[in-house]
């Protein structure tokens, strides 16, 4: 008996391509990482942690799984530079957007997730990203590239209009663009703790919505490995609420989780991060609205 290689041990009833609703593009590519790297190894290592967890969702009391998910093979990297891997995930994600898919995105850096983004935009009307991170990512330039992990949601703002949570960290160039743009990040130290800062940022979000996770955007206790970590951040529980109510009020269209850095003899991270991940279909699915 094998195992099936693919994104929660799905047998082939639940993972072909035609009978799922989700498709997981898995894309290893981490060239523009500026501290710790390692992310080209995180889409490999959700997966496998995703065959170790249960199928059954105790908090929705159905099983995700169902709604059918497929995995893709690993993207290619295109070494030419991270423009051209921005316009490769763009051009990957546009013909299973047309197909119906929801498309999940695992990552490899976070920079990639332009191109999701562009692709999702060019469907959808009223639409708007969701940012989970640590970082403010608004730099407009950064060691040479205007497509470096730190310039992800500089060039998403070209694009559409945002909302971050979790923000802890930024250079002044940053925050000042923020400031002047009247962006208005959720920042970490600012967070209330009865969670009313949740509305105030649902209320921000258009109509349709892309979710992009910088795993670094949740506490290092729940998720250690990413390549740029900085203490704090939101809890797993906090995490969970906020995407539930995000995925119920909102018609989420496509989403990713990116930057899980492997830490070599410890799986807390990866196994975390693929549970997050389902956890997301089990969230959008749960609400019953076609994507």
């Amino acid at each position: 008996m094998f195992i099936p290689n693919n994104f929660m041990a799905l047998p082939p009833n639940l993972s072909a391509y035609d009978a799922s609703q989700v498709v997981i593009l898995p894309v290893p590519y981490d060239a523009t990482l500026s501290y710790r790297p390692g992310s080209r190894l995180g889409p490999r290592a959700i997966i496998e942690a995703s065959r170790n967890v249960e199928t059954f969702d105790l908090e929705l009391q159905s099983d995700p799984s169902k709604n059918g998910i497929h995995t893709l093979d690993e993207v290619e990297p295109d070494m030419r530079g991270p423009e051209h891997m921005v316009l490769k995930v763009q051009e990957m994600v546009k013909p299973l957007i047309t197909d119906g898919k929801l498309v999940i995105m695992l990552g490899g850096e976070h920079s990639l997730s332009c191109g999701a983004v562009a692709a999702h935009k060019a469907r959808h009307e009223h639409f708007s990203v969701l940012q989970i991170d640590a970082h403010l990512d608004l730099r407009d330039e950064y060691e040479g590239t205007l497509y470096s992990h730190a310039c992800v949601m500089r060039r998403i703002f070209d694009l559409c209009e945002f909302v971050q949570v979790g923000i802890r960290s930024g250079c002044e160039s940053e925050h000042a663009f923020a400031w002047k743009k009247k962006l208005r990040p959720f920042y970490a130290h600012e967070l209330d703790r009865d969670g009313k800062w949740m509305e105030q940022a649902l209320a921000r979000l258009g109509e349709n919505v892309y979710i992009t996770i910088d795993l670094d955007g949740l506490d290092p206790a729940v998720i250690p490995a990413v390549g740029t970590p900085e203490p704090g951040g939101l809890s797993w529980f906090d995490t969970l609420t906020f995407l539930r109510m995000v995925c119920g009020r909102r018609r989420v269209v496509g989403a990713d989780v990116m930057e899980l850095s492997p830490i070599p003899g410890s799986v807390q991270g990866d196994f975390a991060a693929a549970k997050l991940v389902y956890k997301l279909v089990g969230y959008i699915f749960d609400q019953k609205k076609p994507v």
